[in-house]
């Protein structure tokens, strides 16, 4: 029985009296009138907060949940800071194909144009870097992206650029999330429907700068690629076809954008069996080169045969393909990478006097750096094309792997035997990951605590030699939630809790140079030292 006395059903029920979707609004009414507590408790426990990619979360309802309250405060929030800006502000509004994306989309629209701010919709569910890209086009103050990425189906997200088309940063995202905490009942905002639709030239627009960003060259190559039922296929297909490569061989149970990802556990690349349909399709059309984009086409993931089977490559060795094929062609700038990716960048651009940058982890720290022309994340995310967006772009990444494959094919060789040059020039460089989902994120916390308090002394057999707390700020990067650990023989480890999903992750790299040219001898030693520091946090974690 309703208790009129307690407080989260009273927060409840001033959530349901200015909720717009009845889909929520009953889901709130059946938690008040069963006495769920608990539930309430975890709806109403905080709000979401901005954090490496803006805001994610759990479809439901709730401050502590993704749904048309929390889009349409953070959409008057964010109108709220772009009108302390300057006069006549505007942004552009862009989204996947997950549950509810679209009507999150134009609740935004019709908010931020009822605050007085120009907006442009994007005309369909299109990938992120076609929102990014068409800041820049229409030299908007602003830009919105409806999407949770790679989560799993439950989950929707909402990113925010800036006009610069990178992510906010701070002290952005603080002044933005106090525009937010200021906002009143959501069925009181303004509303418009007085903002433009975009049509196709935007699209079309980012599909010819795309195709642009590979030279002309050979272009035989067969490719299987998936969009794990995002919202990447046709952009991919038609950007392939522009800049003249072969049609791709397109995963059919995967292609069209469905928001429940039914063939895969978790709609990221990363994941164990998620391009399991795209590698038994490549082996069946004996291709060269297997792609996929996550579902909203920001990051980009590659297969190769090796051997008799094939195998995923990491997301740090796609990193130094493409950082090597960039610097082959004398691409001048700055040169970046996210802290928990493999330091091999940095040897690579100080062979050829360029610089290289390290930043904390997200592209919102990539893509604020000065006279960038390469960045990439281990996490599948690479910007080969700062002039079109300050964030990565999984489409434009996917052109230089295929100029790449396609080029070394027409020599007799593949990208492995690439990767094999640059391991002897730089040293073998191999990284890995152990990470442990959780339903609690206290555990996190405490996990991170006890890092702090007590940190090991020996992992994987070699002693650590120096402790550092990311949190009290290192090597002039801004404080951070994350521990790392150097230990003997160049290896080390980083720990830090995951920006978008609840995990704790731990980064792992060991580096062995190259004696006499004996390349296999220094990737079994490299591969003993990783596999018994992995193994040593496996059973930690």
């Amino acid at each position: 029985m309703m208790n009129d006395a307690n407080p989260l059903h009273e927060a409840a029920l001033a959530w349901i009296a200015q909720d717009p979707d009845p889909v929520t609004r009953e889901e709130l009414q059946a938690l008040v009138d069963a006495g769920d507590d608990d539930a309430l408790a975890d709806r109403f426990s905080g709000r979401l907060e901005f954090g490496t990619a803006g805001l994610r979360g759990e479809l439901g309802a709730g401050p502590n949940r993704m749904n048309r309250v929390v889009v349409a405060r953070a959409a008057a929030g964010l109108a709220a800071y772009l009108l302390a800006q300057g006069d006549e502000p505007s942004a552009v509004v862009g989204y996947d194909a997950r549950h509810n994306s679209d009507v999150f989309a134009r609740d935004s629209a019709e908010i931020l144009a009822g605050a007085g701010v120009r907006v442009t919709l994007l005309p369909e569910p299109l990938p992120t870097p076609v929102l990014a890209f068409a800041i820049g086009r229409l030299r908007a103050d602003a830009g919105v992206m409806v999407t949770a990425s790679h989560n799993p189906p439950r989950d929707n997200g909402y990113k925010v650029y800036l006009g610069d088309s990178a992510q906010i940063r701070p002290p952005v995202d603080a002044e933005i999330s106090a525009a937010i905490d200021a906002v009143g009942p959501v069925d009181e905002l303004p509303r418009s429907q007085d903002y433009e639709v975009a049509d196709d030239e935007l699209t079309l627009g980012y599909l010819e700068t795309a195709a642009l960003t590979v030279p002309n060259g050979p272009r035989t190559i067969t490719a299987v690629y998936t969009p794990i039922h995002g919202v990447g296929a046709e952009i991919m297909e038609r950007a392939a076809g522009a800049a003249g490569f072969a049609p791709l061989i397109v995963v059919p149970e995967q292609r069209e954008p469905d928001p429940d990802f039914p063939t895969v556990a978790f709609p990221n690349p990363e994941e164990p069996g998620a391009i399991d349909l795209a590698l038994a399709l490549a082996r069946k059309a004996n291709a060269d080169l297997v792609l996929a984009n996550d579902p909203d086409a920001d990051r980009c993931a590659v297969a190769v045969p090796d051997g008799a089977s094939w195998r995923m490559l990491s997301g740090d060795e796609v990193g130094a393909l493409l950082a090597d094929l960039l610097l082959r062609r004398g691409v001048r700038g700055v040169y970046a990478s996210s802290l928990v990716s493999s330091d091999l960048l940095g040897r690579q651009a100080a062979a050829v006097d360029q610089p290289w940058r390290q930043t904390l982890t997200g592209f919102k720290w990539l893509g604020a750096i000065p006279d960038l022309v390469f960045g990439y994340e281990e996490a599948l995310g690479y910007s080969v094309a700062p002039h079109i967006s300050r964030d990565k772009d999984g489409v434009t990444a996917a052109l230089a792997v295929l100029d790449l494959a396609a080029t070394l094919r027409s020599e007799g060789r593949t990208l492995l035997d690439r990767l094999d040059d640059i391991h002897r020039r730089h040293g073998v460089h191999l990284t890995g990951q152990v990470s442990v989902r959780v339903e609690d994120r206290s555990l996190i916390e405490q996990a991170m605590t006890g890092l702090r308090s007590t940190p090991p002394s020996l992992i994987g057999g070699l002693a650590v030699a120096s402790v550092h707390d990311l949190a009290e700020g290192f090597e002039g990067l801004p404080p951070t939630d994350g521990v790392l650990a150097r230990l003997d023989g160049g290896a080390r480890v980083i720990w830090r809790p995951s920006g978008t999903e609840p995990k704790l992750k731990c980064y792992v790299q060991v580096v062995e140079e190259v004696a006499g040219d004996d390349l296999a001898a220094a990737r079994s030693q490299a591969r003993r030292r990783l596999d018994a520091v992995t193994a040593d946090l496996s059973l930690a974690l």
